[in-house]
């Protein structure tokens, strides 16, 4: 028995030996050339799919003199046509409804959104919130429900900039029916799926109260009131349009699925939940009147089906696109036909008209055909520990083919702040990886998706421990011999611009190179120029960055340009003019101190822009000085 043993054992090794010699070696990723910058930056050839709900039709953007707008193509034919032509502003979110196209655009990048439709084949455009200085923000779009083929619910804030009345929208004709006399000054609105407004929420600035009726013939009543660091998130009403589906963290750190009695005013059972991440969203199909799914993400996004019938479309396209991110972004009202997504780290996008019964597939675009997806580098997620214990999660992503040593980096928070970063193709990124360096992003505390306890550790945090995670990340990839520590450079937009200013004020040995984009920089003046329409949450915000009056002396400690005098690294500065979030008072007062200083810095004004540059002669004009900037001041640091 012993001496059988030992044959099967060696015969093994031997098996073993004979695999790995003949097994191929894997290939070392070569370095990627240098591409031209506007590889990244360029509009896509086509994006943005959506499929008609006759099935007969599919559109998507694609440029028309520099601007991004809507094309029409027959599903079965190579023609398209243009239904749009705007030349000042690219159209961002559109969406089908019946034969017609609904668009939102704004001027300049104010945010006041108005929206127009168009005929599919491009006449008939019609103004639909032809109202200047009012946004426009879509509650329902009433899909998949009888008789509401051609209406939408809308919410404007006409009658009061802070709060956004509701009224039912003729896509055709423009004509605004006011579904409900907000005396109260409600601020969101939940339907159920008939299409009748079964709740609104209202807030006192610290808590947040639901309101519940039977009926869209009934009044309101209070239903629910929480704090606002308790989550309860109306998705969606059940097949019978009593109980509801809610997202809620109340009693739990973690955000799960439950559903919710509102007669009874109370938790019915919860559904599902994941142990270490929030849920983010659910998908409950109307037409089937089934839940689908929950949605949350990790590492990288997460799905858990309820429906089989929905799981086994997701399972096939996983099966076919292996390696692939895939989901079903458009659906033709018959459930024939789909508009299909395919991509990942590496790859942008790729687009699919996809048979549900059949379960055939045809590549209708690759909108960005330059991008090629072996040149592009692998963002890898990592963990790191901050310097109090806590677990960040982030993306470091680095230079293709190149040895993680002694590298130049990129350090990137994102904006928001309570937001996060997330695994999938950049163009930022793979822009910056490809010029040589190494990027860190991290999900510092008060990212969103990592519970409530998290969340909370960031109150009254921003330029302290907020930005103690960040440098903790840099430390984290000195450590590891990723970094040198003589060309490291941060950069970022909206809360990431003011996490740049923080970091080359509070730790200004740290950085070499800091490019602010739309950033916060002083506590004070950001908080007197705030949009209307957030003045609700305004208690809100001071409980969890700090009251002018009451935090004064912390306000104070944290706004960089109020320690200008503590800058000593190269500094550019971009900003929108038209920017109602961070209003450009906070670069101009920023710039001014450190010219005063004698501190380099640049400094870019987009006149047509707003919070963030969304027209492509000025993304270009932005990352070519970037690039310049960094370029100056990294790589000459040997």
């Amino acid at each position: 028995m012993i001496r059988k043993t030992k044959l099967i054992l060696s015969l093994s090794a031997v098996i073993v030996f004979l695999f790995q010699a003949c097994k191929p070696k894997e290939e070392k990723e070569k370095p990627a050339p240098l591409l031209e910058m506007t590889t990244f930056f360029k509009n896509g050839e086509k994006s943005s799919f959506r499929i008609s709900p006759d099935g007969n039709y599919f559109s998507y953007r694609a440029d028309y003199k520099g601007k991004m707008n809507i094309f029409v193509q027959k599903a079965n034919d190579s023609t398209a046509i243009r239904v749009t032509s705007d030349t000042l502003r690219s159209i961002g979110g559109y969406f089908w409804k019946a034969d017609r196209i609904v668009y939102i655009q704004d001027v300049g990048g104010d945010e006041n959104f108005q929206l127009f439709s168009v005929k599919a084949d491009g006449t008939n455009l019609k103004a639909l919130t032809p109202f200047p200085g009012v946004r426009t923000d879509i509650i329902d779009g009433l899909t998949d429900i009888p008789g509401k083929e051609k209406e939408l619910i809308v919410g404007i804030n006409k009658r009061v900039k802070e709060y956004f009345d509701p009224y039912s929208l003729n896509i055709e004709t423009g004509a605004l029916n006011l579904l409900y006399d907000n005396k109260e000054n409600y601020d969101s609105w939940i339907t159920d799926n008939t299409g009748a407004i079964r709740l609104a929420s209202k807030t006192d600035g610290v808590n947040v109260t639901w309101n519940y009726r039977n009926s869209d013939k009934d009044g309101f009543t209070p239903l629910i009131t929480t704090p606002f660091t308790e989550n309860f998130s109306p998705a969606s009403f059940d097949k019978d349009n009593k109980n509801i589906y809610v997202l809620s963290n109340i009693g739990r750190d973690k955000s799960t699925l439950v559903t919710y009695d509102p007669i009874a005013k109370k938790e019915v059972k919860e559904i599902f939940g994941d142990k270490d991440n929030d849920l983010s969203g659910i998908f409950y199909d109307r037409k089937k009147q089934v839940l689908v799914s929950a949605t949350w993400e990790a590492e990288k996004q997460k799905k858990h089906f309820f429906d089989k019938e929905w799981e086994e479309i997701q399972k096939g396209l996983d099966d076919k696109f292996e390696g692939y991110s895939t989901q079903v972004i458009s659906y033709n009202d018959a459930r024939t036909k789909a508009i299909v997504w395919i991509g990942n780290d590496r790859l942008p996008a790729k687009y699919y008209l996809y048979d549900f019964a059949s379960k055939e597939s045809k590549e209708v675009a690759n909108p960005l055909p330059w991008i090629n997806e072996k040149q592009m580098s692998h963002m890898k997620p990592i963990v790191y520990k901050s310097r109090d214990g806590l677990n960040i999660h982030g993306y470091l992503t680095l230079p293709l083919g190149i040895e993680a040593k002694n590298l130049p980096v990129v350090i990137n928070p994102h904006g928001g702040p309570w937001a996060r970063d997330s695994w999938g193709f950049n163009p930022e990124i793979q822009f910056l990886a490809n010029r040589g360096y190494a990027v860190l992003q991290m999900n510092f505390r008060g990212s969103t998706g990592y519970g409530r306890k998290f969340w909370e550790a960031s109150f009254k945090e921003w330029g302290k421990k907020m930005q103690d995670d960040i440098t903790d990340g840099v430390e984290y990839l000195k450590k590891e011999g990723i970094a040198d520590p003589k060309r490291i450079a941060i950069y970022g937009a909206s809360y990431g611009g003011y996490a740049t200013l923080a970091g080359v004020t509070f730790t200004p040995d740290l950085y070499a190179a800091a490019v602010d984009y739309v950033g916060v920089s002083n506590m004070f003046t950001f908080m007197n120029t705030i949009p209307p329409y957030w003045k609700p949450y305004l208690e809100m915000f001071h409980e969890m960055v700090g009251n002018p009056k009451k935090d004064s002396v912390l306000l104070a400690q944290v706004s960089p340009a109020l320690h200008a005098d503590k800058i000593k690294t190269p500094l550019f500065v971009a900003q929108g003019a038209n920017d109602p979030r961070v209003n450009k008072a906070e670069s101009d007062q920023m710039v001014a101190a450190l010219k005063a200083k004698g501190v380099d810095v640049e400094y870019m004004v987009k006149n047509d822009e707003g919070h963030g540059f969304h027209n492509q002669n000025n993304q270009y004009d932005f990352y070519g000085a970037m690039e310049k900037f960094l370029d100056k001041h990294l790589k000459q640091k040997k």
